[in-house]
């Protein structure tokens, strides 16, 4: 397995996005700053140039991506899923090895279900994931803190999406700093 031991760099990094889908999203705990929260990752993430893959569990029940999403992630591909975990689907995983990267970004929900499932499967698969932690959530609080707690005891590396932003920029010199800086204000 991939052990990231130093600061994340930009040119290792994927993002997976997890089942942010309509019908699912308003039942989720403080979903108007997760949703913030989400598009500032995802510009943020654009702006230093991540290979974004999207999930959708079940469509047809559960929906498409949130409209405010959706338009910023729809050039990126998608994959359709019915297991929990992201790679239990075997055209999702197939992307995530096929980029090349070893360190996995993850945000979505829930965090408890899909998110955990994914991020323990890509520990097996000798990724080394990094959980966004304001950028998933679930319906309980007591089911998100201790998923989180969970991925962490597995070998997570739990961040947030502003340190991960400005942790990828690395230098104020960076060309995209003042939009990174904008971003987040």
């Amino acid at each position: 397995m991939i052990k990231v031991t130093g600061k994340i760099k930009a040119e290792d990094c994927i993002f997976v996005q997890v089942d942010i889908q309509e019908r699912l999203f308003p039942h989720i705990l403080n979903n108007q700053e997760l949703e913030k929260n989400l598009i500032t990752l995802v510009k943020g993430l654009k702006l230093h140039n991540i290979p974004i893959i999207v999930n959708e569990q079940y469509k047809k029940g559960i929906g498409e991506t949130i409209a405010s999403l959706r338009e910023l992630v729809d050039d990126y591909p998608h994959f359709e899923k019915t297991t929990f975990s992201c790679c239990g689907n075997d055209d999702g995983l197939w992307a995530i090895k096929n980029s090349g990267k070893k360190v996995v970004i993850l945000a979505g929900i829930e965090t408890h279900v899909c998110v955990l499932q994914t991020a323990l499967d890509l520990l097996e698969e000798g990724f080394q994931p990094v959980l966004v932690t304001d950028c998933v959530s679930s319906r309980k609080e007591k089911d998100r803190d201790m998923a989180i707690q969970r991925l962490i005891q597995a070998g997570v590396i739990p961040t947030t999406y502003e340190s991960l932003l400005f942790e990828l920029t690395v230098n104020a010199k960076n060309p995209v700093f003042k939009e990174i800086s904008q971003l987040v204000k």
